[in-house]
């Protein structure tokens, strides 16, 4: 069974949503990168979403668009990412999605790219500017090797469409809270709690809130109803704050500490529906 799958069961048991920071790899450096995905573990984070760093990220905000390009900088590429992967799987068994785009992985060879993350212990995987209706090219290999894709569903997504896309979705799924770039604008968590319970009905997998959380309280708020909080721009601006601080480390680990109690302050009343 994948990781995910195994994590989210566990987690449904607990009656906890799971946490999910992200990581870019590469950002200050390939070393930082190991060390900062050694403290989430240490710190609680449930899955680590680590960012492949590419030229053009054209849903990113400012905020992953400057540490994407530092990613780009310290020469990490995706064969690197995997290396990342694989020297991470030594020492532990959270899941690893990694989130980027499809030109990275289009060069790298849709069937290889599928064989070399399943054997560097990669779980899932988003590729933001892939859709459902284009991802057949590469879906079909990382189906082939066990990998969830995780999709994406928006505010602007209708009905309609959002069946099309859970009935392709594996693992979990992204509800992006807000519209626009990552990591711009803050979420409006009843409005987001509402589209969540309209998109319960519509599936059994676990379905994860991205985009706009920034603080112990929005956590909160959040886990009460989604099974994932995923934060991304808030890690990557505390890092982008201590560049040259050799207590970046830390102060990583602490935020995502804080962020794990947090969601441990939400006592479920019902537990997270979850694939099968």
């Amino acid at each position: 069974m994948n990781r995910i799958d195994t994590t989210f069961r566990a987690l449904r048991a607990a009656r906890r949503a799971a946490l999910i920071p992200f990581l870019t790899a590469g950002d200050p450096d390939m070393d930082t990168t190991r060390e900062l995905l050694r403290a989430a573990v240490a710190n609680g984070a449930d899955l680590i979403e680590i960012g492949v760093p590419f030229s053009d990220p054209t849903a990113d905000g400012p905020t992953l668009q400057k540490s994407l390009e530092i990613g780009l900088r310290s020469g990490a590429s995706l064969g690197r990412v995997l290396e990342l992967v694989a020297d991470f799987r030594g020492e532990s068994a959270v899941p690893i999605i990694l989130y980027g785009y499809f030109n990275p992985i289009f060069h790298y060879g849709c069937e290889r790219f599928a064989a070399d993350a399943k054997q560097a212990g990669v779980d899932g995987l988003l590729v933001v500017d892939l859709p459902p209706e284009e991802a057949d090219q590469l879906l079909r290999w990382t189906k082939k090797a066990g990998l969830h894709f995780v999709f994406l569903l928006a505010p602007t997504t209708g009905a309609e469409r959002a069946q099309r896309i859970l009935k392709r979705a594996s693992g979990f799924v992204y509800y992006v809270s807000v519209t626009g770039v990552t990591g711009v604008r803050p979420i409006q968590v009843d409005e987001v709690r509402l589209a969540v319970e309209r998109l319960r009905p519509m599936t059994r997998v676990p379905i994860g809130v991205r985009f706009g959380i920034a603080s112990d309280k929005q956590t909160t708020a959040v886990a009460e109803f989604a099974d994932a909080v995923i934060v991304d721009s808030t890690v990557i601006r505390l890092m982008d704050a201590n560049h040259g601080n050799p207590q970046l480390v830390s102060e990583v680990g602490d935020f995502i500490r804080r962020l794990r109690g947090a969601i441990e302050r939400v006592d479920k009343k019902e537990p997270a529906l979850v694939a099968g």
